[in-house]
């Protein structure tokens, strides 16, 4: 992590670190103006330069914040911070289902709460031509609270003009994550996690809302 506790990124003061993946580092961090706790992401400086890299640091950034539903991460703010794209989220306090799958067997209601949850999140994202495409147990958030919220749109496939793509052709997208699937298709690199993938994107096929319903359970 290389951003010091303390560091202003635009309005927002850095109180430490989070955790880091493929696509940026995270940051609990304080808006003063509202005086609430936010998530920043950042891009850091080696990835900023990659252009792939960046295209789907905005695609994330857009996709999300085209979609204003309780079961869905909420974006804030862009920005750039000394050359570094940053957005800024709502802060969760919890666990991912990954994590949450690791301790106690989960309750079968509970279990099917968050899964009707799930639903109306992806139904949402769906009726605005926001496709995920990256579902697995790490992108699905349990807060303290009980409450489901989906994470991270870097992979999403935006299938109308008005998601803010045009032709809603596929971002190209870079990722040296493991497990990772690249297909070419229409004159573009999508990247999938293969564990979690649809049987459609196992055949390079664009994807599309069911095909992201009939994905492999979560096991």
């Amino acid at each position: 992590m290389s951003i010091p506790t303390g560091t202003t990124i635009g309005a927002y003061e850095i109180l430490g670190p989070l955790g880091a993946g493929g696509m940026g580092e995270v940051y609990k961090a304080r808006d003063p103006r509202l005086g609430r706790d936010v998530a920043v992401k950042v891009l850091p400086a080696a990835l900023a330069a990659d252009a792939d890299r960046q295209r789907r640091f905005e695609l994330e950034a857009r996709a999300a914040a085209r979609l204003n539903h309780p079961n869905i991460l909420q974006i804030y703010d862009v920005g750039q911070h000394d050359g570094q794209p940053f957005l800024v989220t709502e802060f969760l306090d919890g666990e991912t289902l990954r994590e949450r799958m690791g301790g106690a067997p989960m309750p079968v209601r509970k279990a099917t709460e968050l899964a009707i949850a799930f639903a109306y999140g992806l139904a949402a994202a769906h009726e605005e031509g926001i496709v995920h495409r990256d579902l697995k147990p790490e992108n699905l958030f349990i807060t303290r609270d009980g409450r489901l919220k989906i994470l991270d749109f870097g992979l999403a496939k935006l299938t109308r003009p008005d998601a803010g793509e045009g032709t809603g052709a596929t971002v190209p997208a870079a990722d040296t994550a493991p497990g990772a699937v690249w297909c070419a298709a229409r004159s573009s690199i999508i990247a999938r996690t293969s564990s979690r993938s649809a049987p459609s994107s196992m055949k390079c096929s664009p994807g599309s809302a069911p095909s992201r319903v009939k994905a492999p359970p979560i096991r």
